[in-house]
């Protein structure tokens, strides 16, 4: 006589629902979702940040060439600007009254930086790591390089000094093209901070050369991500200022700052390829 084995239903699926789990689609994230997911920070913008270092070199060539200004250190300008009211008390040699045009151009560079970085605000707020804002930084920098290439080209100045006491970019439309340009390295420090480069901010690399210096595996035979990222930051802004040189030499201020503003689109769509934050799984 022949037994039924009884049939556990709970182990054991029926073929329509294994069915429908084998037909089940993967889930493509849509292009919302790809702008408001947040990038996998700091693991995966090293590259990125060395490229934004790049960046640094290009934008401060050519406002140095006009008037010795670094449009992204500040700490100079600052220091030029209690030099200059110091002026003012000195016994020795002539007295100036008031902000010679080096000094207002130093004090532009400082105002407009402190507008741009300001920003930031607006991307804690929108979410610091998240690709809308990244990518909306990135826009906002690339479309002040070219409003500072159209205010070069319009200013009818050369955009190089032929010294330190007879800088470019002293009216208006230059002094508009230098504080364009600043503003987008204050939003670049920003970017970087939050996103926890490796180079810091990517705009200045005092801390960063402290850090190369003092790594304990700097004389180390293999790859060492501390030590070899940040290099390869430093020897980025050195490439940058020279490739900008040379396009100033051969195309002027406009053209440098115009393919500046170029530079900044490729970053704005590498944004788009930096993975996702992994999401972690629910524990049982």
């Amino acid at each position: 006589m022949s037994e039924t084995l009884p049939t556990n239903t709970k182990d054991s699926p029926t073929p329509s629902s294994s069915l429908s789990k084998s037909a089940k689609p993967s889930s493509t994230p849509s292009i919302k979702e790809r702008f408001e997911a947040l990038i996998d920070a700091p693991g995966s913008t090293n590259l990125i940040s060395i490229y934004a270092c790049f960046l640094t070199g290009l934008t401060s060539s050519p406002s140095f060439t006009a008037c010795y200004i670094w449009c992204g250190f500040q700490t100079g300008n600052v220091a030029q600007l209690g030099l200059a009211i110091a002026r003012t008390f000195s016994p020795i040699g002539e007295r100036t009254y008031g902000f010679q045009k080096p000094d207002q151009q130093a004090l532009t560079s400082l105002l407009s930086f402190w507008i741009g970085t300001s920003l930031g605000r607006l991307g804690d707020k929108i979410g610091a790591r998240r690709r809308t804002w990244l990518v909306l930084a990135s826009s906002i920098q690339a479309l002040l390089a070219m409003a500072a290439s159209l205010a070069a080209h319009y200013s009818g100045q050369s955009g190089i000094a032929t010294s330190r006491g007879e800088p470019s970019w002293t009216n208006p439309l230059g002094m508009t093209a230098l504080a364009f340009i600043s503003a987008t390295m204050g939003i670049q420090g920003i970017v970087g901070k939050r996103v926890g480069s490796p180079m810091n901010t990517t705009v200045v690399l005092t801390t960063t050369w402290v850090e190369i210096f003092n790594d304990p595996l700097l004389f180390a035979f293999k790859y060492t991500p501390s030590r070899d990222i940040r290099i390869a930051g430093g020897f980025a802004v050195f490439f940058g200022a020279f490739v900008s040189r040379a396009i100033l030499d051969g195309g002027g201020q406009a053209a440098a700052l115009g393919v500046l503003a170029g530079f900044r689109m490729i970053q704005v769509i590498w944004w788009f390829f930096i993975p996702d934050k992994p999401v972690k799984a629910d524990k049982a």
